[in-house]
C-alpha cells in the first residue's frame, strides 16, 4: 500500500518571505517595526499581510503600512508609490494623465486626472480642488505635487475599484471618526411604566438628530426629533452650515447635463454661485473653474 504524502501549505508570511529571499521570522520581525504601531496585536499584523498580499504591495518598501486609529485597531494607508505600482500592474491599465487648472492670478485651482483602462473607451475622470485637500503641512508646500497625487488615487479607485486601503489623509480622518449616531437611534433601556393614577401624558421629549455627511463624516446640520412620534420638527439647531462640497457637486451635475453655452448659462443664474459664496473668493473660483471647464468641453468660450 501507497502511503499517503500530507503537504503543507505553506504561511502568508513564508510565502511573502520567499518572495524577498528572507526568512519568515526575520521579515515579520522587520515589518513589525517599520510599519506597524508599537502596541499593535498578531490580529492587526495578519490583517494588514492580507491587505499587502491582496493587492502585491511591499511592506518594506513602505508602499502599505499600519495607521493606528482612534481607540484601538489599524487603517491601512497606501503611499503614493504604492497607488502608482496598484494602477501599473493591473492587466488593464493603459496610462493616465493630468490637466491643471488655475485662476486669473494664476494660483492653483484644481487637478483633474484622467485614468485609462484597454477594455472601456472613455477614460475615468476625477477632479480635486486644492480647497478642499490642502493642509497645513510641509508636503503641501509643493501644491501641484500634492494635488496631482490626490487626482491620481481618485481616479484609481474609481476606474479599478480598490477598496480597503487610504491614502494618509484619508487615513488619519478615518482614524479619528467617533460614533455620531443620532440619540435617538441608540439602544435605550425601556421606560418605567407611568403611574396608574397619572391623568396627563408626559411631555414628549426632544432628541437632537445630528445630518451626518456620509464621504466626510462631517456634522452638517442638527433637527430636533420627538422621541415619542420620531417625527422631525421644523426648527434646525445650526441652520448656518454650509457644505460647499455638495454645492460643487450638485452644480457640476447641473451644467454637465448641458449641451449648450446659453444652457450652460441659464443653469449657472439659477445657482448663482458668486452670490451664494459672496465674501470666499477660493470657492467662487472653484465654481468659475467648473463652469468654464464644461463650456470647454461642448466648444463655448
Amino acid at each position: 500500500m501507497n502511503a499517503i504524502t500530507k503537504t503543507e501549505k505553506p504561511s502568508l508570511i513564508a510565502m511573502m518571505a520567499a518572495q524577498r529571499n528572507m526568512d519568515p521570522e526575520q521579515f515579520a520581525k522587520t515589518v513589525r517595526a517599520t510599519v506597524m504601531p508599537a502596541n499593535h496585536t498578531n490580529e492587526q499584523f495578519a490583517a494588514l499581510m492580507l491587505v499587502a498580499s491582496k493587492y502585491d504591495l511591499d511592506p518594506i518598501l513602505k508602499e502599505i503600512y499600519a495607521f493606528p486609529a482612534k481607540g484601538g485597531g489599524i487603517v491601512p494607508i497606501v503611499s503614493i508609490d504604492g497607488w502608482i505600482n496598484l494602477v501599473n500592474s493591473h492587466p488593464q491599465s493603459d496610462g493616465f494623465e493630468f490637466d491643471f487648472e488655475h485662476d486669473d492670478k494664476g494660483a492653483l485651482v484644481s487637478c483633474t486626472c484622467r485614468m485609462f483602462r484597454k477594455d472601456r473607451s472613455r477614460p475615468v475622470a476625477v477632479t480635486e480642488y486644492l480647497a478642499e485637500c490642502v493642509r497645513a503641512t510641509d508636503p503641501w508646500k509643493m501644491k501641484h505635487r500634492m494635488l496631482r497625487h490626490k487626482a491620481m488615487i481618485q481616479a484609481a479607485r474609481l476606474a479599478f475599484g480598490f477598496s480597503g486601503v487610504y491614502d494618509d489623509d484619508e487615513g488619519a480622518k478615518i482614524a479619528e471618526m467617533k460614533d455620531v449616531t443620532p440619540a435617538a437611534e441608540r439602544p435605550q433601556p425601556p421606560r418605567p411604566p407611568a403611574p396608574a393614577s397619572a391623568s396627563a401624558a408626559p411631555a414628549p421629549t426632544i432628541n437632537h438628530a445630528e445630518i451626518v455627511d456620509a464621504q466626510t463624516g462631517e456634522i452638517i446640520d442638527e433637527m430636533e426629533i420627538v422621541t415619542e412620534t420620531g417625527e422631525a420638527t421644523d426648527t434646525l439647531v445650526d441652520s448656518d452650515a454650509f457644505d460647499a462640497n455638495l454645492f460643487f457637486e450638485e452644480l457640476e451635475i447641473s451644467l454637465g447635463a448641458e449641451t449648450t453655452a446659453e444652457g450652460v448659462e441659464e443653469r449657472w443664474n439659477e445657482f448663482d454661485p458668486l452670490a451664494t459664496l459672496e465674501g470666499d473668493e477660493t470657492n467662487q473660483s472653484i465654481a468659475l473653474a467648473i463652469k468654464k471647464r464644461r463650456l470647454k468641453t461642448i466648444g463655448g468660450k
